[in-house]
C-alpha cells in the first residue's frame, strides 16, 4: 500500500491516510482535498493514490497554483457522485481541475450518477470531466458514465491529452461550451486518442454559444475512435443553446482552425454521422476528414457542412461534405 513516504524523488500521498473512507457510502471530499493540497504544497513529484474500492465524493475542486512540478492521480478505484444531486449545491461541476499545470490521470472509474454536474474543464481524474485555464494534462486509461459531458474542455485549457477513454451512458467529449463572454481564452493543442462511445448523446464535440467572443480553438487532433450507437459522432455547433431557451441568436465569435479527425469509425443512431454547423462570420477551417468509416443502420450514413472549409483524405464515409 501506498503511503506518505518519498519513493524515486517522488512523494506518495494514499488517501485513505487523509480519512477516506472506501465503501462508497462515506463522503470522501474532505480527505481527497487534504491529500491534494498536500500534493500540490510540495515542492518534490508528487502521487496521489486511490486505493480499489468505492469513494462517495461531493463537488470537489482541485485548485493550484501548485508548487510541485508533477501531480499524478494513480486510480485503482472507482469515484462516485451522489444519488441525491441536490448534495452539490449550487456547483457546475462534479470534479474539476482548475489552473493546474502538469498532472496526469491514470486509471480507474467514474460513476457519476445520471448527475449533470460533470466536469473535464482540462483536466480530470480518471476522467473527471472538467478543466478550465489549465495546461500540460493527462488523462488516461479511464470509464466515464454520466448524465453531461464524460469530458468538458473549458477555455484557456491548452496541450491535453486524452487516451484510452471510455465514455457511456453520457454526452460524449466537448470542448466547450465556449463564447459565454466576449473576452474569454482561447483552447488550443488538444489530442483525445484511441477512445470508445457507446451509446452517448455526442461523440467528438465542439460546442460554442452564438454570440461575440475573442475565444477560439485550434490544433485539435481526434484519432482512433470507436462509435457505438452515438446520436451525434462528429460534431461543431457553434448555435449552441440546450433546449432552446434564452438562445443568444447572435453569431458566434469562437474561431475554430486545424481540428482533424482522423480513424473515426462505428455507428451512428441517426442518419447525420457528421455535422459541422460553423459561425457564418468566422467559418471553420482547415478541418480534415481521414479514414472515417460511419453507418446508420448498416447502410450509408450522411454528412452536413455549413461555414466549413476543409478537405477530406483516403476514406471517408459517410461522402464528405467539405
Amino acid at each position: 500500500m501506498l503511503g506518505t513516504n518519498s519513493t524515486s524523488a517522488t512523494k506518495n500521498y494514499n488517501v485513505l491516510n487523509f480519512g477516506a473512507k472506501p465503501n462508497g457510502k462515506t463522503d470522501s471530499t474532505k480527505a481527497f482535498l487534504m491529500a491534494w493540497q498536500a500534493a500540490c504544497g510540495s515542492a518534490d513529484s508528487t502521487l496521489i493514490y486511490v486505493p480499489k474500492g468505492r469513494y462517495l465524493l461531493g463537488s470537489t475542486s482541485f485548485r493550484g497554483i501548485c508548487k510541485s512540478p508533477r501531480i499524478t492521480f494513480r486510480i485503482d478505484g472507482t469515484l462516485v457522485a451522489p444519488l441525491d444531486y441536490r448534495v452539490l449545491g449550487k456547483s457546475t461541476d462534479w470534479i474539476s481541475f482548475q489552473g493546474v499545470n502538469g498532472v496526469s490521470i491514470v486509471g480507474g472509474a467514474l460513476d457519476a450518477k445520471g448527475s449533470s454536474l460533470w466536469a473535464c474543464k482540462h483536466s480530470h481524474t480518471n476522467c473527471p470531466a472538467g478543466a478550465t485555464l489549465s495546461k500540460n494534462i493527462n488523462i488516461i486509461k479511464c470509464s466515464i458514465k454520466t448524465g453531461d459531458d464524460c469530458i468538458s474542455i473549458g477555455p484557456g485549457t491548452k496541450n491535453l491529452w486524452i487516451e484510452q477513454v471510455t465514455c457511456g451512458p453520457g454526452h460524449g467529449i466537448s470542448i466547450g461550451s465556449l463564447g459565454k463572454g466576449l473576452k474569454e481564452e482561447g483552447v488550443q493543442n488538444v489530442t483525445v486518442k484511441n477512445t470508445t462511445f457507446v451509446g452517448t448523446q455526442n461523440g467528438l464535440r465542439i460546442k460554442s454559444w452564438a454570440r461575440p467572443s475573442t475565444g477560439f480553438v485550434r490544433r485539435v487532433r481526434f484519432m482512433d475512435s470507436l462509435m457505438v450507437n452515438v446520436q451525434n459522432p462528429i460534431v461543431i455547433d457553434q448555435n449552441y443553446c440546450p433546449r432552446n431557451l434564452n438562445c443568444p441568436n447572435q453569431i458566434s465569435g469562437i474561431k475554430v482552425d486545424d481540428i482533424v479527425y482522423q480513424g473515426i469509425r462505428g455507428t451512428s443512431s441517426t442518419p447525420v454521422a457528421i455535422k459541422f454547423d460553423c459561425s457564418p462570420k468566422n467559418p471553420c477551417t482547415e478541418v480534415r476528414l481521414q479514414n472515417v468509416n460511419l453507418t446508420y443502420l448498416k447502410k450509408a450514413s450522411q454528412s452536413s457542412c455549413i461555414n466549413v472549409r476543409g478537405k477530406a483524405f483516403e476514406l471517408v464515409r459517410p461522402e464528405s461534405c467539405l
